[in-house]
């Protein structure tokens, strides 16, 4: 670290993270140059760097991985969770080494640049990751400039001007534009991703071309012998959740955060699933809130993951609050409550549901081992449940698939 006024680069510095409360941390970047502005957080997961920067959830945030070797299996065209990448940055402890993967299609330093991400290597992660356990996911600003010039003060400004996460709806700035349908199943060496055989509506993220253009499905078919047709709420929606749906044997379609009640119910769902996603779960569910009310009305089924888990919660009058440092990784341990089994999970969140403020007829039904926090709970009086962690993985353990399941047979 170093002193905040200073704006030249140590020798070979190339990058540089300068947080708000003013501690200046240099480094070599690759990627794309220029600066970005966001939260800075840490993640464990030892794999799936990729997926790690291309999940919706990690909009505004710049992510330090405490695993040193990030970016040495390189990049492809398949290990996406969305189209583009969502986080601002990556901060890392070794330099990025050429591909060691036959999957390999592209160098992640290359990728990073395609993509406009900034990266930063030669940092002691270590420390990072200590004083963000001590101190909270602090604001900064990550930069990139390959002759070493910055304006540390400018830089310094940039970082204590930008508000925070807390009270920022994000979940708007990556959701789909429109509906469409999803007919991608899970992944398979050599045979890539599966595909349902269901007609599908069309529809894209930000403007993109959807995974299928096909006609959209007579909802006037009798149900019998059907799949279940579930409704996905795109809050910042990852692709496995989807992957995961259609392969338990759901009919997908993905409409935007901001749907309507009635837009919801014009796709005749047997269950309304609502997706993770980015920023303060109290401001996106200044909108999402009341939708998800109208469905609970309905008793119908009803799965929601992290920001989708929390939205549930608000929905039945619980509270949401920022924590600390937040949980991120592929490695966090969940107790499950009804027969004390553990799950390894993967996690993506800095907000929790405050567990005392959940009403009576809400069970917790699973919890952090590391802190406590409320990590699932379902309703007792209709069939509705969510979880806090990622039971699709990617990255991550494979131990909560059978929430889908479960799901899926809620609708029979």
């Amino acid at each position: 670290m170093a002193d905040p006024t200073t704006t030249r680069a140590p020798t070979g510095a190339t990058g540089v993270l300068v947080l708000a409360s003013g501690e200046v941390i240099w480094g070599r970047g690759f990627g794309a140059e220029g600066s970005a502005v966001g939260e800075v957080c840490f993640n464990t997961a030892m794999t799936g760097y990729q997926e790690v920067m291309t999940d919706p959830s990690y909009a505004g945030q710049i992510i330090s991985f405490t695993f040193p070797h990030i970016g040495n299996v390189g990049t492809n065209l398949e290990d996406i969770e969305a189209i583009n990448p969502h986080a601002l940055g990556a901060i890392v402890r070794q330099d990025v080494t050429n591909p060691s993967s036959f999957r390999a299609t592209q160098h992640f330093r290359d990728w990073m640049a395609a993509n406009g991400r900034i990266g930063l290597s030669g940092v002691d992660t270590r420390a990072l990751t200590r004083l963000i356990r001590l101190k909270g996911a602090p604001n900064a600003v990550i930069a990139h400039s390959a002759n070493g010039t910055f304006d540390i003060p400018a830089l310094l400004a940039q970082a204590k001007a930008w508000p925070g996460l807390e009270g920022m709806d994000l979940a708007k700035d990556v959701t789909t534009l429109q509906s469409y349908g999803w007919d991608e199943g899970l992944w398979k060496l050599g045979q890539g991703y599966a595909k349902s055989p269901l007609p599908l509506t069309g529809g894209a993220r930000g403007g993109q071309s959807s995974p299928s253009t096909q006609p959209t499905p007579d909802l006037s078919r009798k149900r019998e012998g059907r799949k279940p047709k579930v409704v996905a709420i795109d809050y910042g929606i990852k692709r496995n959740i989807l992957r995961n749906l259609v392969d338990t044997g759901c009919e997908v379609t993905v409409v935007p955060a901001t749907a309507s009640f009635e837009d919801i119910m014009a796709h005749q769902p047997d269950g309304l699933f609502l997706s993770n996603g980015p920023g303060d779960p109290a401001a996106t569910g200044e909108y999402a809130v009341p939708v998800i009310r109208q469905w609970l009305e309905t008793k119908k089924p009803l799965f929601g993951i992290c920001l989708g888990h929390q939205m549930l919660a608000l929905a039945v009058g619980a509270k949401t609050e920022k924590m600390h440092q937040g949980h991120r990784g592929a490695n966090h341990p969940v107790k499950r409550l009804s027969d004390g089994a553990v799950e390894i999970t993967s996690m993506n969140h800095g907000f929790a549901v405050n567990v005392e403020t959940l009403p009576a007829n809400a069970r917790a039904t699973h919890t952090s081992l590391f802190d406590g926090s409320n990590c699932g709970f379902e309703l007792t009086d209709q069939p509705a449940f969510a979880v806090q962690y990622h039971p699709e993985a990617s990255p991550g353990p494979q131990d909560s698939h059978y929430l889908f399941e479960k799901f899926a047979g809620m609708m029979g």
